[in-house]
C-alpha cells in the first residue's frame, strides 16, 4: 500500500507562488509515474501535471503550460509541483497521485493511489 501526503497549499495573492510537495511513504513510488490533479468546487477533477517513473518525460494541462512544474525528487520519495503566476482560476484542492503504468499518464483512472489534497486558494 503506499501512501501520499499532500503539503504546501494556502491562500496566495494573485501573480504569486507556491510549491506543494507530496511525500510518498514507501521508495516503490520510484517505479511510478506519479501525477497532480486539481479540483475546483462544483467541477470534476482534472490533469495538471505528470512525471514520469525516471523523471525523463513530464506532460502538463494547456492550462498550466509555462506556469506550474513538475519534478521529483528520489532520494525523499517525494513529488513537487512549483505553481508560478497563480490565477484565481487555479483555486481548487491539489492532489497527488501514483500511477504503476510506466509511461506518463494524464488520465485519473490510470493511477491508483491518491492523497487526501491540499487547498490552494487564489485571490485577486
Amino acid at each position: 500500500q503506499v501512501r501520499l501526503v499532500e503539503s504546501g497549499g494556502g491562500l496566495v495573492q494573485a501573480g504569486g507562488a507556491l510549491r506543494l510537495s507530496c511525500a510518498a511513504s514507501t521508495r516503490t513510488v520510484r517505479n511510478y509515474s506519479m501525477g497532480w490533479f486539481r479540483q475546483a468546487p462544483g467541477k470534476e477533477r482534472e490533469f495538471v501535471a505528470a512525471v514520469s517513473w525516471n523523471g525523463a518525460r513530464t506532460a502538463y494541462a494547456d492550462s498550466v503550460k509555462g506556469r506550474f512544474t513538475i519534478s521529483r525528487e528520489y532520494a525523499s520519495n517525494t513529488v513537487y509541483l512549483q505553481l508560478s503566476d497563480l490565477k484565481p482560476e487555479d483555486t481548487a484542492v491539489y492532489y497527488c497521485a501514483a500511477s504503476t503504468a510506466v509511461l506518463v499518464s494524464t488520465v485519473k483512472k490510470q493511477y491508483d493511489y491518491w492523497g487526501q489534497g491540499t487547498q490552494v486558494t487564489v485571490s485577486s
